[in-house]
This record gives structure tokens, sequence and C-alpha cells, in this order.
């Protein structure tokens, strides 16, 4: 029976926490309930107890085995992290990783799939801060089930409303499945751009950012997996769960990255590696001496395409495309020039997608045809991904 945390924090609607613990055990978890000093006002840590058979925690001092802190135990144990409802200030302090009682501080330590039920004043909802706090949760891959449409507690109409049980119920179901899809996989990711050097100060590159590469390690841990990144220069942090190896050009993104394929079994190429380098680097700086200058360039060997050629039997590769709509005619001949499973396709001539933003759609092309995603972020386009590869994995 697997552990989970229910986090309750203080708006009205805590006392339906109670249907929602109970409904969670019939659905076969075993269910430890944490409630923030505001929700103890609402509801009772006996009502909880008396519910799960279950020690239910509020101050971030209380240790029901003594001398075993209780915040890592949880955390440690739980396969999935529950706060509903989840207030307006509950949501602020968990977007900044604040950890100033028991609930935040058990969401600190805590490394799987976090589910999120807002519910306060539409007012409070709608916010610009309670916004920013939920986009900020929802990057790092929260799943977020949005408030009802209705009558809050204090007589207004909005969307404020905690959803109904079961709409949450079927978060928590979806979250904990999607957290073993990948379990025992190992994942292999290219990130982020390379800097092919002109001379000890220039170098060629392009815009990639990272934060696809990061979405999808995130993802990658959330579902089970063990995730090595190979990544070029990026200003962004990646999971530390993960292993990161940082590279600047495309043949130290290819030596490091072939060092690890062979025990891949999802090798996901979403680096933008530089198709040519310089033929030769200049030492020190080039100075300007004419009007125009011109370079020599060579082929960078295609990473993507030699890791699918050294990829142990049975591994699934699949390279990313940046196209400037021009259709999916490219995309069918990369998949099979590059002798890959798949390849994902961004429309990068659509503006606030792909490189440097925080959305991005992808089209997924393989040899049956191809599925497309929709304008989402980064971290839910991750997740709608790493599904489909998964389900190809078996």
């Amino acid at each position: 029976m697997p552990d989970l945390v229910l986090g309750v924090s203080g708006s009205v609607a805590c006392y339906r926490a109670a249907d929602l613990a109970r409904e969670l055990m019939r659905e076969g978890f075993s269910v430890r309930v944490c409630l923030t000093d505001s929700a103890a006002r609402f509801v009772s840590p006996a009502l909880f107890e008396a519910l799960t058979g279950q020690p239910c925690l509020s101050d971030v001092f209380e240790e029901p085995e003594r001398g075993r802190m209780a915040h890592i135990d949880w955390a440690r144990s739980a396969a999935a992290l529950v706060v509903a409802p989840a207030t307006a200030n509950t949501l602020s302090r968990l977007a900044h990783g604040l950890g100033d009682d028991m609930l935040t501080t058990i969401a600190l330590a805590f490394e799987g799939p976090l589910v999120l039920a807002p519910a306060m004043n539409p007012a409070m909802y709608d916010h610009e801060t309670t916004r920013e706090a939920l986009d900020r949760l929802t990057e790092r891959g929260a799943w977020v089930v949005e408030p009802a449409e209705g009558e809050v507690a204090c007589g207004e109409q909005g969307q404020g409303k905690l959803a109904s049980i079961p709409e949450i119920v079927a978060a928590v179901l979806e979250a904990t499945a999607h957290g073993s899809s990948l379990a025992g996989r190992h994942v292999l990711l290219t990130s982020g751009p390379t800097q092919e050097p002109i001379d000890d100060v220039r170098f060629l590159s392009n815009r990639s950012s990272g934060k696809m590469g990061a979405a999808l390690a995130r993802a990658a841990l959330q579902m089970g997996a063990r995730v090595t990144v190979v990544s070029g220069p990026v200003a962004l942090g990646y999971p530390p769960q993960a292993e990161v190896v940082r590279v600047r050009t495309a043949l130290e993104m290819l030596e490091a990255a072939l060092s690890h394929v062979a025990q891949a079994d999802l090798i996901v190429g979403v680096a933008a590696v530089a198709d040519y380098r310089p033929a030769q680097r200049a030492p020190g700086k080039l100075r300007r001496q004419a009007d125009t200058m011109a370079l020599d360039l060579v082929a960078n060997p295609d990473v993507i395409a030699t890791l699918a050629g050294r990829a142990k039997p049975g591994a699934l590769c699949v390279a990313f495309a940046a196209e400037p709509g021009e259709g999916l005619g490219p995309a069918y001949a990369k998949l099979k020039a590059k002798g890959v499973r798949a390849v994902a396709v961004n429309d990068v001539s659509q503006p606030g997608l792909g490189m440097e933003a925080d959305e991005n759609a992808l089209t997924l092309v393989t040899e049956s045809g191809e599925v497309a995603s929709g304008r989402m972020s980064k971290s839910r386009l991750a997740r709608w991904l790493l599904e489909r590869l998964a389900g190809e994995l078996g």
C-alpha cells in the first residue's frame, strides 16, 4: 500500500479534506495528514488520526517516532504529496521554497509528484502573485487541479471553490501512475546549445536555453528514471537528482554522451548542436582588419545519429528538430537519415514558442504517423512526450 502525504491548509474548504482522505484510502493509499496552523483552527488532528489510523502532524518539531525527523521520513516514503485545499499563502510559500512549518518543510524534502488543489476567494485566485506562484510550481512539474466556478464561502461568485473530490483523486492517480512508468530505466538527454570557438573570445552558437532539456530531466525523474544530462552552456540549473555532465562543443558533447549511451534505455537529443565549427581556432583575439571576413567551417558530427548507431538493442532514440514552419517533410527525412525511432518537431516560426520561451508545441513523428501536443508549458510538454515514449518502451 503506497504512502501518501495529504497537506491541508487553512481554507474554509479544509473540512472536505476528510472526505478526500477517505477516498484516497479507498483507492489503496495509506494516507498521512499534515495540517498547517490555520487549518488546525478549522479541523483537528484527532479527526484525521481517527479516519486514517495514522499520526497527523502540524508542528515542525513533532516526531511520532522519537529520534527520527518526521519531515524527512514522510517525504522519503510518500508516493505523492497532495495539498488540498491549497491557499494563496501556502502556494506562495511552496513556490518560493520557504520551510517555516511542517508542511512546507516536508515539501522541500519531497522529490516526487506534487498535486495542488487551490481553494480561495476568486479575487485572491486571480491575483498576480497567486498566478505567478502557480506558474512557478507548474514549471517545476506540479499537477494543479483547477478550482471550480461557483459561490465561495464569503458569498462571492467566481473561480475559487475546491475542485470535486473525484477530480482530485483522479489527479493523484495520474500523478502516481506517472511516477512509475519509467522506473528502472536510464534516460540519457543532450540539452542546451553548443559553442564552437572562433578565437579565445568569440564562438558560434544558437538561442537554445536548455529549458526543454531541464523540463524533460525533471519529468523523467518524477517518472522513476535514472537521468543523465549532457549539457552545453546554459544559465539554468538541472534537477539535483540528475547526473549532469557539462560540455561546451559538439565534439565534447558527443564524447560525453557516448560514455553513457550503452546503458541508456531512452536517448533524447534535445540539444541544439551546431552543424558546423570553425576549421581553425585562432589564438587570442581576431582583430578587425577589413569590412568583411570569411570563416572556413567544417561539419560537426551528427550527435544524435551517432548515439542511435551505438545504442543497445531495444533502446529508444529520439531526435528533436527545430523547423521554421515548412511542414513535416524534413522530419520524416530526418527519421530515416538519423536512424532514430521518432522525431519531436517544434515550429520555431511561432511567436512565444521554442527556443528561450517557457512554452512549446511538439509534433511527434514516427514511421506510423504523427501526433501533435498543442501549445503548453515545457513542463507539461515534457510529461506529454515522455508518457508517449514510455509507452513505446513498454
